[in-house]
């Protein structure tokens, strides 16, 4: 950031503009050049940075009076932006603090933070990200959120894309994109509403949410692995870091703390019995029965694979929270789970439905 400010600053005193405007472009750039580096790093090929579409940014200044934006714009001369009712009634909160604002042809994004105490956490819920559902829970309770819908949109996207006769690039970069963002957008809603229950019910039961880290799934679904074109394409387009994404990012809102174990901590969560630890065992092929179950010698019961994920990973991140706690505050939460049954309340939630509840009700 310094060594851009002095190499550019000099030159951009020619336009003239609020000198704030100047180091709010060189600060978008410096963050633009970093994540650039960072790909560079990771081996990935990176194409020269650009920005596709002009916007403004500003952190200076940025007050809000009579429900409209003010933008200064130098010389005493001031731009007053008309703001939505939701968005005011957003922004009247005291605890909010407005940082900053980008400013397009289309859109306007207002930047806001707000001070959070962190929620002690009395107990742990854990994450299982698969393709038709997302499993959230612990010995407690476990939640199936239906995540069909999601699936449904993309293979049928993918079937519309691929009806189109012609071949040039109107039809890529036009009727192509056009359908992909469609896509992408429907299916982030989806995330969305479940993301948003998640956070709700660990805050309002004091609960830490962890995570397994699947970094590196993209590699399982490649062309030569043995796997057909159309599942490949299914598992490939379907956001799987997008729900970890926007946890993360409410959970922080809302003073929810959020762990993300390593690979060798969820080693063998699907395949390990919570209960007795023993190694469970898959179903043979063609028992349609239990397809999605796994079998325990010792126990001598069928599990189900998503339950016994989800189950694990709970665990883990509270052993894990316990290890690293200096003040041991993780075992009377570990000792309260001890007094339930094993056998946790098991609740199914069709996520597409999420949005409109509110709604209904």
């Amino acid at each position: 950031m310094r060594k851009l400010s002095l190499l550019c600053y000099t030159q951009l005193k020619r336009y003239e503009i609020y000198s704030a405007f100047r180091l709010t472009a060189i600060s978008k750039a410096a963050g633009i050049l970093s994540a650039r580096r960072k790909s560079i790093k990771r081996g990935f090929f990176t194409k020269s940075p650009f920005v596709t579409e002009r916007f403004l940014v500003s952190c200076y200044n940025v007050t809000i009076q009579d429900g409209r934006l003010r933008v200064q714009l130098g010389d005493k001369r001031y731009e007053h932006i008309p703001l939505k009712e939701h968005t005011i009634r957003t922004l009247s909160d005291a605890e909010l603090k407005i940082r900053s604002f980008i400013l397009t042809r289309d859109s306007l994004s207002i930047c806001v933070s707000r001070e959070t105490k962190p929620i002690e956490a009395k107990s742990f819920i854990g994450i299982d990200r698969n393709l038709r559902n997302i499993t959230v829970g612990n010995n407690e309770k476990v939640t199936y959120y239906d995540m069909t819908k999601a699936v449904e949109i993309s293979i049928n996207t993918r079937s519309i894309v691929r009806s189109f006769r012609r071949n040039d690039v109107r039809v890529r970069q036009l009727i192509s994109s056009k359908y992909g963002k469609r896509k992408s957008e429907r299916t982030r809603q989806i995330i969305h509403g479940v993301t948003k229950r998640i956070v709700q019910e660990a805050k309002a039961s004091k609960q830490a949410i962890v995570f397994e880290e699947i970094r590196g799934i993209r590699n399982l679904y490649r062309r030569g692995n043995g796997q057909g074109r159309s599942f490949r394409a299914v598992m490939n387009s379907l956001p799987f870091y997008e729900g970890k994404r926007q946890t993360e990012y409410k959970a922080a809102w809302e003073g929810v703390q959020v762990l993300t174990l390593s690979r060798n901590e969820t080693r063998g969560t699907t395949m390990d019995c919570p209960r007795c630890g023993e190694r469970l065992q898959s179903a043979v092929r063609g028992d349609n029965e239990h397809r999605r179950q796994l079998w325990c010698e010792k126990c001598k019961r069928w599990r189900d694979r998503d339950l016994v994920a989800v189950l694990n990973i709970s665990s883990r991140g509270r052993v894990r929270f316990a290890r690293s706690s200096a003040e041991g505050e993780v075992g009377e939460a570990m000792k309260g789970n001890a007094e339930h049954d094993w056998e946790p309340l098991i609740l199914r939630v069709d996520a597409s439905k999420l949005h409109n509840a509110k709604q209904r009700q």
